[in-house]
Parts: structure tokens; sequence; C-alpha cells
């Protein structure tokens, strides 16, 4: 009876960490939306996978801000620089946060963006959003 009750609770533990792995995994996805309203200046839809509180630079001007801060912060700039595309050129990470690097197009301008997701078991969360001009 220990026996058959160990096995059950070996496997579910594998299927847990086979489950979180996966989401892990296909987290890189999660790249997906957030470039395409990156690329369409939709400060609104981007927000939706901001986290609770996260870091956003713009011209290396950081600041700590709630989802509601970094959307408006967000809208600012979007109204300021209209983006045309937004291309990722590498994406990498480690478990639990993986990281993109792309280049913005937008009112004219070339910028570097640097955006760090946070992965969870249940949700993925942008952590950090950096924008800078291209030198």
């Amino acid at each position: 009876m220990n026996r058959i009750l160990s096995i059950l609770i070996a496997s579910a533990a594998m299927l847990v960490s086979a489950s979180s792995a996966y989401a892990q995994e296909s987290g890189y996805d999660v790249f997906n939306p957030i470039s395409k309203y990156l690329a369409k200046g939709d400060a609104e839809r981007l927000s939706a996978w901001f986290s609770d509180n996260l870091e956003v630079t713009i011209f290396a001007t950081s600041n700590d801000s709630s989802r509601n801060q970094a959307r408006q912060i967000l809208k600012s700039f979007f109204r300021s620089y209209t983006p045309r595309s937004f291309v990722i050129n590498h994406k990498a990470g480690r478990p639990n946060m993986k990281y993109a690097l792309g280049t913005l197009n937008a009112g004219g301008e070339m910028f570097t963006v640097t955006i760090f997701v946070n992965f969870t078991e249940t949700e993925c969360r942008i952590q950090q959003l950096k924008i800078e001009r291209l030198d």
C-alpha cells in the first residue's frame, strides 16, 4: 500500500514538474502578442501583460511603476513616436525568466527594446521594459 502511494506521489510530482517546464518552454510564445502590441503602439493591450509593478525605462529614465502608470508612460511614448514596426532579434533566458531584444521603428527613429518576462506556473508577466535610442 505504501509503495503504491509513493508511486502515485512521484507520478504527480513528475506531472506537475513537466507541465511547469512545458509552460516555461512554450512561454516564448508570449513574445508574439507583445511584439504585435509594440508594433501597433497599443499600450492598452500591451499593459495586460504587465506585472502589477514593473520597471519601465525610456531613454535612460527608469521608473518603478504600477501597471497603470506604465501604461500611461507607454501611451505618452507612442504619442510622441508612432510605431511603424517591431522585430525581435534575440530571445534567451533561464528558468522562470525570459527576455527578448528587439528593434522598434517609431517616429522616424530606431529604438532597441528589451523585454524581461517572469514566468510562474500559472502566468507570464512583463517585469521590465526598456526602450533606448539606437546609436
